[in-house]
């Protein structure tokens, strides 16, 4: 992974450093989510 130094979570920018991230794809391009956004992008905001 290291092309992949500037990964950060689509929702809220943490690095893989400080949690783990989840691989996807939005629009045809590949993003990242972290497993602490994951919830709320499934759910939706409460």
């Amino acid at each position: 992974m290291n092309e992949q130094t500037d990964v950060k979570c689509l929702s809220c920018g943490s690095t893989s450093d400080h949690v783990v991230l989840l691989s996807c794809v939005r629009d045809s391009n590949q993003e990242y989510v972290c497993v602490r956004c994951l919830p709320m992008l499934i759910h939706g905001p409460h």
